[in-house]
């Protein structure tokens, strides 16, 4: 694998490595899939004791290169055919360190379930999952080409123990092989590579053997996942994945062309993938998924009582080196993954992923707890970090409890179940509409008591006095302002009647309007002058009474040039004068009378204001 084999090969030679003679490998099958951008390497291994102490525990060996990028790694008994495939033992599997070992080793111990007699013999399968392994080569490629990845590893089985009978399948994806390494019983059977058997090999024995070949997989990795799984008693479980995406595989380079990746996107977008699809459980509901920027409507949902697949587009194909964020959320029914069990209650849910073939760097799984759960443990089935958060939402008091489990380099065999056990009291359940019906209550309580309540200033107080004073100023400057309007109102009648004057010639009907006018101005002041009085006797009106007087006097003047006007045009019509001496004898006065006007407008839009 990509690991250094001469630095291996060297120190191999240069350190005289433990051999562990008690046991001895009768026969090896080992099978290496190289169809994605994850490794899966199976191992089918039959142990023998050939010492004379009970053995229970069998070591595995890897270079420390390649333990690096190991993923996750599984031993099984190796069940008779017709077993149920449910059924297959886990052997627990545990890093060690033997004495006296090469640091270019990393040793894993795997306990049996019952202890090796001598000449007995166990068949177990191992299988080790490793990622980062195929390294593109050429590392950059433009958008026409294909994409082929080196991998490298010995086609002897690495171990501390003599093999009997060995041998290797490669399975290489149904595309191009550019070269690969030809051994002694090499075979080849369409993308499959055999190597062996391969007999009564020493411990520690070596072949390197390298591929080289195209590979168009998929090779998407999730730099970060936070997925957020948050439990609501009230019949849902709401789950939030943020993904941080890449392409692992060849970076890109030079130009993107979108029209040529629409007409040919096999041959101009081959090393690209522009979907990924999710498996979410059965009875999925509310699923969305979006950006940054909102809502990706290139997306597609299907499912049936089984299962609901969700497939996921990008806004544009991915590239190797490209990157992108996204969102999926969707919820589940409580009844589905939330059970009882000895006074507690615990959630069962898969750990890893939905999303096929995708490797996480990081993975960081969130379970948000009702407020008020306590008590809270876990169980999963692999090593992993945890630890205790707070998260407060809307109506929370003390905060929900967060436990988060966080775990590196995960693959889809990571997505198995795990239990969060926690205790929980129902009664707490009534605490958030128990606020609710609380804080409505309290509101229209306020209400009422607001509606029914005086909030006015005391009457006996000097600022409530001021104010009724100052309203009642502004009531009679209201009504002054409507007797001067009412004012100008019969000096237009007045204007009208000149004007019908010249018109029809009736003079009697033109003296008829100006003793109506006359009067009906003599009552207007009569109305004026007790207004005028009250605010002169107001400390509140000091401010105003000025310009109100001068309102007063400007109208006042207005009226008297208005009626000698009217006067003599009505004298010059009675002694039969021309148009033009009338307008004569009428100039000045109708000069003064146009900017008194003015005035008395420009006065009544000040006090309005005010």
């Amino acid at each position: 694998m990509a690991f250094k084999l001469d630095l291996f090969l060297f120190t191999v030679a240069l350190i005289l490595s433990p051999v562990f003679s008690d046991l001895i490998f009768s026969k090896v099958d080992r099978r290496i899939d190289l169809t994605s951008q994850i490794v899966r390497v199976s191992s089918t291994i039959r142990v023998e004791n050939e010492g004379t102490d009970v053995v229970s525990e069998v070591l595995l060996t890897f270079p420390e290169e390649q333990a690096k990028h190991l993923a996750h790694i599984q031993v099984t008994l190796n069940e008779r055919k017709g077993k149920a495939k449910g059924s297959a033992i886990n052997f627990p599997v545990d890093v060690v360190y033997p004495k006296e070992t090469p640091p270019a080793l990393k040793f894993y111990s795997v306990s049996l379930p019952k202890g090796l007699n001598q000449g007995e013999s166990l068949t177990f399968d191992v299988l080790a999952v490793f990622t980062h392994v195929l390294h593109p080569f050429p590392e950059k490629i433009t958008q026409a080409d294909v994409q082929f990845v080196v991998f490298l590893d010995t086609a002897y089985f690495l171990s501390p123990y003599s093999v009997k009978v060995q041998s290797l399948s490669v399975k290489l994806p149904e595309a191009r092989i550019e070269s690969y390494t030809k051994l002694e019983n090499t075979k080849t059977h369409g993308s499959e590579i055999k190597y062996g058997p391969y007999e009564n090999l020493p411990p520690y024995s070596v072949k390197p053997i390298r591929f080289h070949f195209e590979n168009n997989s998929p090779f998407p990795v999730a730099q970060e996942l936070v997925r957020e799984v948050e439990i609501s008693h009230w019949g849902s479980i709401q789950i939030t994945e943020h993904y941080n995406l890449v392409h692992g595989g060849a970076q890109s380079r030079g130009e993107f062309s979108r029209l040529d990746y629409q007409a040919r996107p096999y041959a101009r977008g081959a090393s690209a993938f522009r979907n990924l699809v999710a498996k979410l459980p059965p009875r999925t509901h509310s699923v969305y998924y979006r950006d940054e920027i909102g809502n990706i409507s290139t997306s597609h949902l299907w499912g049936d009582s089984k299962k609901t697949e969700l497939e996921i587009e990008p806004r544009y194909p991915m590239f190797g080196g490209w990157r992108t964020s996204f969102t999926i959320g969707y919820g589940l029914p409580l009844q589905d993954f939330l059970f009882q069990d000895q006074g507690k209650r615990f959630l069962n849910i898969t750990f890893g992923s939905p999303i096929n073939e995708v490797v996480i760097d990081r993975l960081i799984v969130r379970v948000v707890l009702p407020e008020g759960s306590r008590d809270m443990s876990v169980s999963v089935p692999f090593s992993h970090k945890q630890w205790l958060e707070t998260k407060f939402s809307h109506l929370d008091i003390e905060g929900r409890p967060v436990v988060v489990l966080e775990k590196d380099n995960v693959v889809p065999e990571h997505n198995q179940h795990f239990q969060v056990y926690y205790k929980f009291n129902c009664i707490s359940m009534l605490r958030e509409p128990v606020m609710l019906i609380f804080g409505f209550f309290i509101l229209f309580v306020s209400g009422i008591i607001y509606m029914h309540s005086d909030m006015s200033i005391s009457k006996s107080s000097a600022s409530y006095l001021a104010k009724l004073q100052w309203d009642e100023v502004q009531t009679v400057i209201q009504q002054v302002q409507n007797i001067i309007n009412r004012c100008l109102t019969i000096h237009d009648k007045l204007e009208a009647s000149l004007r019908d004057l010249s018109r029809t010639g009736d003079i009697q009907a033109c003296k008829a309007a100006r003793k109506a006018a006359d009067a009906s101005l003599k009552e207007l002041s009569k109305e004026l002058k007790p207004l005028i009085s009250f605010l002169q006797s107001s400390q509140q009106a000091t401010h105003i009474l000025p310009k109100v007087e001068e309102l007063v006097v400007k109208e006042r003047d207005l009226q008297e040039r208005l009626i000698v006007k009217h006067t003599t045009v009505v004298d010059c019509y009675e002694k039969k004068y021309g148009g033009r001496e009338i307008e004569n004898r009428v100039a000045s006065q109708q000069q003064r009378i146009t900017a008194l006007r003015q005035e008395v407008d420009d006065l009544l839009e000040f006090i309005d204001e005010i």
